[in-house]
């Protein structure tokens, strides 16, 4: 079962290379504003329902990455600065 991660990001365009690199990998992705209980440099975040390890995902674009269990949100990465 793939769990859900709720995905933030430093600017906008980071956001859309994201979600055009998840597509290309058949990953589900949705764009949409970052949820109220966390905060973004950018205001939009990536909803994706994922299986692998979380490390897979990293990019320079990730500011950081929860897993979302039922509005429950833990801190699964963030970018070191």
């Amino acid at each position: 079962m793939n769990k859900e991660y709720q995905v933030l990001f430093y600017t906008h365009t980071g956001a859309i290379k994201f979600d055009r690199a998840m597509k290309k990998e058949n990953i589900s992705c949705e764009l949409m504003p970052v949820p109220r209980a966390l905060s973004s440099n950018c205001g939009v975040s990536a909803r994706i329902y994922y299986n692998g390890q979380v490390d897979q995902l990293i990019s320079e674009q990730i500011e950081k990455i929860y897993e979302n269990n039922d509005g429950n949100y833990t801190l699964a990465y963030e970018a070191k600065i």
